[in-house]
């Protein structure tokens, strides 16, 4: 873990660019372009190259070394900002797809990339530590990025945004480039190098076929990235309904709402960390597949309290419970898929990618649709309430499979040979 404390600083650092990245692009294709549809079209390339880039993800960081990757996806979004700064102004409108297709893809690649190699950089008895770490830090970079980038436009200019973000990408891939961390198991090595050999045979095939070979042996894992997809179509009807909420609330000041959500719900998940933290320390276990489903529940309840009309400590309370949840279910769900053989990872957090990239796609476009007509509390209960049905479903299979198998020990990488059975595909 003395590494990771570095690794977990320069993700936040990139975390941080992308999501400065994502508001000043969006009000930057507006402005150049002035068309809202031009805006609304950018947005669809970038979360459908995030799609797409899921399926890919998954075999490359399969076959490839994970590190190379995750350096390589920070490079390639910190050049596609410089160029865009650095191009005519007449050719950035053009260029803006490009830099779409460039952030979503790489931005996904990096994601998966890590998540896989968590249990490879600090040990399996340690993943669950890694991963509240990382969760509280990309929180954190939501909510400075966020919150900076109106500053930061307005005050700088679109110029010194992009350079900004493409500064915050160099940074993150030095610090990775520099660390010494193996991302691969060590008898996977040769074949990550040289992307060849056995585990190029493993992840070979269609993404349909791939879908099939994991229901087939990890059915309990392809429900909860299931469940994840819901949680996606929750998560944009929040996402969507916040600001229109927020405006009824104060029509004066609709961002004084918005902020409290956000930093509250960010307070939550850093609770999250430490409680979890402290049952793995105790118990000697992670929380499994029950405590995800429960998890799920809670959390999309708060998000449906939120909108309920209440005064603003009630709110900020149900806000907070929201956010603890969610930040919760986010650490046991990667932890546990982080059980799988390190062969089979890779296809397991990019399948994940492109669900919940899915889920959030379609309800930003359903919800936003759907709040022309309904208030924002109707929207976010059916959203969340689908959500929370999904999860019921799970915990019933859960009981009728019978007593749950107990979650793998904190200290070894258990493989569930009950939901996977290694070496297939």
């Amino acid at each position: 873990m003395r590494y990771f404390r570095l690794l977990v600083l320069g993700n936040g650092i990139s975390a941080y660019g992308s999501y400065l990245n994502m508001v000043a692009l969006n009000v930057f294709v507006y402005d150049a372009t002035g068309s809202a549809l031009a805006a609304g079209l950018f947005m669809a390339v970038r979360l459908a190259t995030s799609v797409v880039s899921g399926w890919v993800s998954g075999r490359l960081v399969s076959v490839h070394d994970r590190k190379r990757l995750m350096v390589g996806a920070d490079l390639c979004q910190a050049v596609a900002l410089l160029s865009l700064l650095l191009a005519p102004e007449g050719t950035r409108p053009g260029l803006l797809y490009v830099l779409a297709v460039v952030t979503g893809g790489c931005s996904t690649l990096s994601q998966v990339a890590l998540r896989s190699s968590i249990p490879e950089i600090v040990g399996a008895e340690h993943r669950v530590r890694a991963n509240g770490l990382l969760v509280t830090g990309r929180s954190l970079a939501m909510i400075a990025g966020f919150a900076s980038s109106g500053v930061v436009v307005a005050q700088l200019g679109y110029s010194a945004a992009f350079a900004l973000d493409a500064g915050t990408f160099l940074v993150s891939a030095t610090v990775l480039s520099l660390l010494p961390v193996r991302t691969r198991a060590a008898g996977d090595a040769a074949d990550g190098a040289s992307g060849s050999g056995s585990g190029s045979a493993k992840v070979s095939g269609t993404a349909p076929r791939t879908v099939r070979m994991l229901l087939g042996t990890a059915p309990l894992l392809m429900a909860m990235i299931a469940v994840r997809a819901v949680d996606g179509l929750g998560s944009s009807s929040h996402n969507v309904a916040l600001p229109i909420y927020s405006s009824g609330l104060d029509p004066d000041h609709p961002a004084t709402f918005i902020s409290q959500f956000w930093a509250t719900w960010a307070i939550g998940t850093i609770v999250a960390q430490q409680v979890i933290g402290r049952i793995t320390k105790k118990t000697g276990r992670t929380p499994g597949e029950r405590a995800f489903a429960l998890g799920a529940c809670v959390m999309s309840a708060g998000f449906i309290v939120v909108f309920c009309g209440l005064p603003t400590v009630p709110a900020v309370i149900a806000a907070l419970v929201a956010g603890a949840a969610d930040g919760f279910t986010e650490i046991v769900y990667v932890s546990r898929l982080q059980t799988a053989p390190d062969d089979q990872r890779g296809r397991l957090f990019g399948l994940s990618a492109s669900a919940e990239n899915t889920g959030f796609g379609l309800g930003m476009l359903v919800s936003g649709a759907l709040l022309e007509t309904f208030s924002p509390l109707q929207v976010v209960a059916a959203f969340h309430g689908l959500a929370i049905a999904l999860c019921a479903a799970l915990l019933l299979w859960l009981v009728s499979r019978g007593r749950t198998p107990p979650a793998p020990p904190a200290e070894e990488p258990a493989r569930d040979t009950s939901t996977m059975t290694e070496g297939r595909g």
